[in-house]
């Protein structure tokens, strides 16, 4: 799998390419700056970025303007954002923009290398990751407006929009697989989301549920 690293710190950049390198990535680009990033998928297009969110010259918010920018430039780019804060409203655009392939980590906050992998191997296959404080602040930005979801269903969702699995909601809230089911076909049905394969009406509640949340 074809993966292009957007790092500025070189001790980080040199880690990540390391890892991926050794677990079955193919690392076509590691660079460091917003500009080299959109030159690097231009030049051969991955399948998957891993970009930081503070990038030169200023350190703001780089990053996740130039991943706005190759997701516009080449629709459905998988990225998974890398980074130690949570920026707000680029954040609420990139994960709303109605597209799956999105995750976004906490530095500060990855523990486990293979849960790292498995975050970035769904989000290329087009399912999302999201980082539980990164959900927690996207849905404190406004008004939640999924009135027709029960408490039970939201905490389905949002169990989902972590990017876990049934089996691991099931064990989160003490509950069965079948029942785990149900909940997400009461949530696909509440939120007329088309009948489609399962695996885009998951992509397509979750982008729903984070869009409501910073409304």
């Amino acid at each position: 799998m074809r993966v292009v690293i957007v790092e500025d710190n070189v001790l980080l950049q040199e880690g990540l390419s390391l890892l991926l390198s050794t677990s079955g990535f193919e690392v076509t680009a590691a660079v460091g700056t917003a500009d080299d990033f959109l030159a690097a998928i231009a030049r051969r297009l991955p399948e998957i970025a891993v970009v930081d969110v503070r990038l030169p010259p200023t350190f703001r918010d780089e990053g996740l303007r130039a991943a706005l920018t190759a997701r516009r430039r080449f629709p459905g780019l998988p990225v998974l954002v890398l980074s130690q804060y949570v920026e707000r409203t680029y954040a609420a655009e990139l994960v709303a923009s109605g597209q799956g392939g999105v995750g976004y980590l906490l530095k500060d906050r990855v523990s486990r290398v293979d849960e790292f992998l498995d975050a970035l191997r769904r989000v290329a296959a087009g399912g999302t990751a999201m980082d539980p404080q990164v959900v927690a602040q996207l849905v404190a930005a406004g008004r939640n407006p999924l009135d027709r979801l029960s408490p039970r269903e939201l905490e389905v969702l949002a169990l989902m929009a972590e990017g876990q699995a049934n089996t691991t909601i099931a064990q989160r809230l003490v509950v069965t697989e079948r029942a785990v089911s149900k909940h997400i076909g009461n949530i696909f049905s509440k939120l007329d989301l088309p009948p489609t394969d399962s695996g885009h009406r998951r992509v397509a509640a979750v982008l729903t549920y984070l869009n409501a949340g910073t409304g």
